[in-house]
């Protein structure tokens, strides 16, 4: 898609915000509508100023997305060149320079700053708070066993700032969608970083996958009941109908399945797994529209 769409010169910025990679965006955006449409009470209160809220979300998420991704580039050149999956990445690649990639990268904060501005006082200061979690995640696969966690409380900001969007508070139902979205993070991060685990053993990289090791599995599976914990109990919260909450559970027959269909030995299987995530964030969202 990109090399259909973009002139040569723009390729390897493309690439670099990983627009060739969307799923990312939308792992990072769903927790965001999902607070949105819960806060406006469904379907029926998606009209006028929430609708404006949908579209800014859409916009930041996919230009902070692509902050995100040159700011964990810009610390991990020297250990993306190490690895196979990641050695043809702009900055690893030389396709990109660092000069560059900071001019991008303050543009894209810039533009994220805007949209930002565009809401109200608690969403925008709930803005500049997750914005050093962004900056210092990238080290955290260096300092902790856990950098996933760590993913998951800065990439499911969106939930405290959606619902704050429309309410100018953070309230219970948020937090609870932020705590189930740390919780799901935690599940397909994990997948995800099984892709990895003999390069970041041999470079001295640390996640959960190498944490759990042949445990991964019932980890993932845990992390994925206290998700759906939570989402439950957000939707119970807002007074959803029988309907929202019933799909809202059978969703979670989607991260079940997950969990079966998933070979943590197996690279290809971890990445399409991880992608399947998409599908169950649409799901939770259809169930909050409901």
């Amino acid at each position: 898609m990109v090399e259909r769409f973009l002139p040569c010169r723009l390729q390897p910025y493309a690439y670099l915000m990983r627009l060739d990679r969307p799923v990312g965006t939308w792992l990072l955006l769903l927790p965001g509508w999902w607070a949105l449409i819960l806060a406006a009470g469904g379907s029926r209160g998606i009209e006028g100023e929430i609708f404006r809220l949908l579209i800014l979300f859409a916009m930041g998420a996919v230009i902070m997305r692509g902050a995100g991704c040159i700011i964990n580039d810009l610390w991990d050149q020297k250990f993306d060149r190490a690895v196979a999956r990641t050695a043809t990445r702009p900055l690893a690649a030389g396709t990109v320079s660092p000069m560059q990639a900071f001019i991008l990268l303050g543009a894209l904060l810039l533009a994220g700053l805007i949209i930002l501005c565009q809401m109200s006082l608690v969403t925008v200061l709930l803005g500049f708070m997750v914005l050093p979690l962004i900056i210092l995640y990238p080290l955290m696969k260096r300092w902790t066993w856990w950098p996933q966690l760590f993913l998951g409380i800065t990439f499911n900001f969106g939930a405290l700032m959606g619902w704050a969007a429309v309410n100018d508070v953070i309230s219970l139902p948020s937090l609870l969608l932020y705590g189930g979205g740390i919780f799901w993070t935690l599940g397909y991060d994990t997948i995800y970083a099984h892709q990895d685990r003999e390069d970041d053993m041999r470079i001295g990289i640390r996640s959960t996958a190498l944490r759990f090791g042949e445990n991964s599995k019932n980890y993932v599976a845990i992390f994925y009941t206290m998700a759906m914990i939570f989402f439950v109990a957000a939707f119970f919260l807002v007074g959803a109908g029988l309907s929202s909450v019933m799909l809202l559970i059978l969703s979670g027959a989607h991260l079940l399945g997950q969990v079966k269909a998933w070979d943590r030995d197996d690279p290809e299987s971890s990445l399409e797994v991880f992608k399947s995530n998409q599908a169950f964030g649409l799901l939770v969202l259809l169930a909050a529209i409901l």
